[in-house]
């Protein structure tokens, strides 16, 4: 730690009123002590949390009881309720006995939403199987108005109740059952029941690895380092918790703002620099741009009191003073993804209002500063979901991947879960490994004290919109940042749903240019300029221009097709100075420690 020690305090003096003060960063912090009573509960809790995948049974329990005591105090609901399913059964029945004489005699009882593809397959409009998807889909729609528009339920109880209704109903979907699944059906006929065979096979593997802690199939293939997060560079900053990476420059002349990109700290950094043919890193600096990467610790148990501030201070604060010794204060254009986007926004703001000039721009990838409408992972936020959640964490310090991993699939099921039953266990095959897979297997802790202050403060209360957000005791105000801003949403984002994105438009007092690109929260961002089938939107508004929904937004603008990479880089293009002689690698007091991909990344 000699090298860290050395390079903390050679960073620039910067004023403690501009940034949080975590006095104990280099010492880890002691739990805070409870007694015996309270340590029982959390235990106990804890225990509970190992067997319910970390939901509150109160919490279901409370939204639930919330739906059902107004639906049964409520007569008129119950009699729309069954007037469709007479209306359903009618219809229904129609189709059934139409279906008997003709397989393909009529239209349909009812289509599917255009994200699900189970029954999209030529054998499903055959019969019986017609007949089963029509009504397993007839069924999922009639309980979904029954968990909807119950006068009375407040809105997360509905989402709540909807949300599990819908999973258990996508259970027992006809596609994942052989018996029910014609295209499984087939498949078995054709091979002999092979298929199965190699099914099994891969259950007991995927199983075997999953319990022994191991990566899924195919992930050995990737490797960081050699063929994953291999852009040249050199680590020239470590602390407990970064290290900043600086990347070796492509060009002979480089633009004089360098970049400093903030992942998220729930993944490792290197989804921005995967493979060469979509590093969004190695894109920067072929158009010429100097590149820092923050990377981020992968914290244990000892990290258990980090917090939002040492995030702030020891992430953003140290990495900001560390360029701009080596570029000699060249201002900055600061960029960051998802949670590193929050976070660098929280930054910019509290910059902003200390008068800290030393961003040029600001860069926001699938990143929200408002909370309202966070899509399905607010299902998971209320006091009673987080106290459970904190219970569970405060047993390990952290809040383990794994756990992290089962709550993004359940949001989306079909795709991550069924999906992957049908084609592997039934279908007996393998789907070949991707980079952004294997990434996506490279998951990483978080810390106690910041999950629980993160998902309350951001969350759950919402602060930083609403201008409660405390920085070094004072508040910080989205509206206080006045550089200007470029920013992506995705079309299909479950994590940083787009429309969520957007609201920094009603927040802010800058100039925006907002992007709107096809794909999902990661899929989207990695979106390099070969990528076939790509298309985004793009429009620039003033600070002085009137608020535009995001509805209207959209149907005003039209899609261009391919990469909105090239976007990105036009517009930091215009922003930045003339070109001028790369800095070097480091500086003084910050020699290069390492090479890229650096020593941080490789922590499991």
């Amino acid at each position: 730690m000699a090298h860290e020690t050395k390079a903390v305090e050679s960073l620039n003096p910067i004023p403690d009123t501009v940034w949080p003060s975590p006095s104990a960063m280099l010492v880890p912090k002691r739990q805070p002590s409870i007694s015996i009573e309270q340590g029982l509960d959390k235990r106990l809790k804890a225990m509970q949390a190992r067997f319910t995948g970390g939901l509150s049974p109160i919490a279901l329990a409370s939204a639930y009881s919330d739906w059902a005591l107004h639906l049964t105090a409520s007569p008129g609901k119950q009699l729309e309720l069954l007037e469709k399913a007479v209306k359903k059964t009618m219809r229904f029945a129609n189709y059934a006995s139409g279906c008997a004489r003709d397989a393909k005699s009529g239209a349909t009882c009812i289509t599917p939403l255009p994200q699900d593809n189970r029954f999209q397959g030529e054998h499903w409009q055959n019969w019986p199987f017609n007949v089963m998807s029509q009504a397993f889909l007839l069924n999922q729609q009639w309980w979904h108005n029954a968990t909807t528009d119950v006068e009375g339920v407040t809105r997360q109880h509905e989402d709540v109740v909807t949300f599990t209704a819908r999973q258990i109903l996508d259970v027992f979907s006809p596609s994942n059952f052989p018996l029910t699944n014609p295209e499984v059906l087939a498949k078995t006929m054709a091979q002999g029941g092979m298929n199965l065979m190699r099914g099994w096979q891969n259950f007991i593997e995927d199983t075997t690895r999953a319990n022994a802690g191991q990566k899924p199939v195919g992930a050995e293939a990737f490797a960081v380092g050699r063929n994953l997060a291999t852009t040249p560079g050199k680590v020239v900053f470590r602390n407990r918790l970064i290290e900043l990476i600086q990347y070796a420059p492509t060009t002979e002349t480089v633009r004089p703002e360098p970049i400093l990109i903030v992942p998220a700290w729930i993944m490792k950094y290197y989804i921005l620099d995967l493979s060469q043919q979509n590093s969004l890193v190695r894109y920067l600096t072929a158009q010429g741009f100097t590149v820092f990467m923050i990377s981020w610790k992968n914290p244990d148990a000892e990290d258990r009191d980090l917090g939002m501030d040492d995030y702030l201070s020891y992430g953003i604060r140290d990495a900001v003073s560390v360029i701009d010794t080596i570029t000699k204060g060249q201002k900055i254009h600061a960029m960051g993804y998802c949670l590193g986007g929050t976070l660098l926004s929280i930054a910019a703001a509290t910059m902003a209002r200390d008068g800290d000039a030393r961003l040029k721009t600001l860069t926001l990838l699938a990143a929200q500063v408002d909370f309202t409408e966070a899509g399905e992972l607010t299902l998971f936020i209320n006091d009673s979901q987080l106290a459970y959640l904190e219970d569970m964490m405060w047993d390990k310090g952290y809040l383990d991947s794994t756990q992290m991993a089962g709550a993004f699939q359940l949001l989306r099921s079909n795709d991550l879960i069924w999906s992957r039953v049908i084609h592997d266990y039934l279908m007996g095959e393998r789907s070949e490994m991707t980079d952004l897979m294997a990434w996506n297997t490279d998951a990483t802790r978080m810390p106690y004290r910041m999950h629980s202050e993160y998902l309350r403060s951001l969350f759950l209360k919402n602060d930083l919109a609403e201008g409660r957000y405390l920085v070094g005791d004072r508040p910080v105000a989205i509206s206080d940042i006045r550089v200007p801003v470029f920013m992506v949403g995705t079309e299909r984002d479950h994590v940083a749903p787009w429309h969520s994105v957007y609201k920094f438009n009603l927040l802010s007092d800058t100039d925006v240019t907002f992007v709107l690109t096809s794909g999902g929260h990661n899929a989207g961002i990695v979106s390099e300029p070969d990528h076939p089938h790509r298309h985004f939107r793009l429009h620039s508004k003033s600070k002085d221009a009137p608020y535009k929904d995001p509805d209207s937004w959209l149907a005003e603008t039209a899609p261009i097709d391919g990469s909105w990479w090239p976007a990105l880089a036009a517009w930091l293009e215009k922003i930045s100075g003339k070109p001028v002689k790369p800095p070097q690698m480091g500086a003084t007091g910050h020699a290069p420690l390492c090479d890229a991909p650096g020593t941080y990344v490789m922590q499991q």
